[in-house]
């Protein structure tokens, strides 16, 4: 069976750690441990409830298990905690889909999302959405600090959005739109005379607090690097057909390189001193001792 006990002393530092478990999770779903993934992640949510990242967890995990509406329902409510994660509507999509097949679920149309296109002059960024003879009573527009919105109703409980995350700030008192026959014009007031590079700010995948390695030296100093690999398990799994120990190496590899200085001073120091039967993340344990060797129950210790 595989292990991952290295994971769960990082863990026995900071038991009660919500992003730690969300990691030990997707460790436990790389080994296809889905119950554990969910048990995980749920414990996560009881430590910091609204964590986006343990939403993902729980659902790609109830996907795997076949349980799609549940799957469904924990993406849906961790996509409305963070839209920008581009990896929820990708499995909810997948959930759909499965329901479909098991005629769980119809189909329903749904409009395209609005297009447009935007430029700027000293003082101003302007939003253009093509959209042609748009009735006032069917568009809302909102601005705030950072963020753009804008709805138009194309008929009943049906609307096409488009919700912007800025990459300045804006005034938004001084900010207007106007409808035209071929068009939608917004206007925002900078608060800054400078070039925008782009209107949006980039995706960001999650936002999970970046830990101090006087915290706790481990690996989930960058931890939105996991999410990248999670965006799609199924596929991952089926390119490197990685399986059990194969798997787990891999998650180690992935540690090591994201690892801090700490991190990797201690992984290298344990490896050594036990012969390869003992691998710690944790400097402060390992780097003031001897590491003993310590192989599998069912096997002797390695003999120069």
């Amino acid at each position: 069976m595989p292990r991952i006990p290295e994971l769960n002393e990082a863990l026995e530092g900071d038991s009660d750690n919500a992003e730690w478990l969300c990691q030990r999770a997707y460790a436990h779903i790389l080994l296809a441990n889905y119950s554990c993934a969910v048990e995980d992640a749920k414990k996560a949510l009881q430590l910091e409830p609204g964590l986006p990242l343990a939403f993902l967890r729980i659902g790609i995990a109830e996907y795997q298990l076949s349980r799609y509406e549940s799957a469904r329902e924990a993406l849906t409510e961790g996509l409305q905690m963070d839209k920008s994660n581009k990896s929820f509507q990708l499995w909810i999509n997948r959930c759909e889909d499965m329901m479909e097949q098991n005629g769980l679920v119809n189909r329903t149309w749904a409009p395209p999302p609005l297009k447009y296109d935007w430029y700027q002059t000293e003082s101003q960024v302007i939003v253009t959405i093509m959209e042609k003879n748009v009735p006032k009573d069917r568009l809302h527009v909102s601005f705030a600090e950072k963020e753009l919105s804008a709805t138009v109703h194309v008929q009943d409980n049906c609307s096409s959005k488009l919700n912007i995350q800025l990459l300045h700030s804006i005034v938004p008192q001084q900010s207007t739109y106007k409808i035209l026959t071929t068009k939608v014009e917004i206007k925002m007031k900078k608060t800054e005379a400078i070039r925008w590079e782009k209107l949006e700010v980039e995706d960001q995948e999650t936002n999970i607090k970046q830990f101090s390695p006087n915290d706790y030296p481990s690996s989930s100093l960058h931890t939105r690097n996991w999410d990248k690999v999670v965006e799609d398990i199924s596929e991952e799994e089926k390119k490197e057909k990685l399986e059990g120990d194969a798997a787990l190496n891999k998650l180690f590899q992935q540690i090591y390189s994201d690892g801090s200085d700490e991190v990797k001073r201690a992984m290298n120091k344990s490896f050594t001193e036990s012969a390869g039967t003992v691998l710690s993340t944790n400097w402060k344990d390992v780097g003031k001792r001897t590491v003993d060797v310590s192989p599998p129950d069912d096997r002797d210790a390695k003999k120069d």
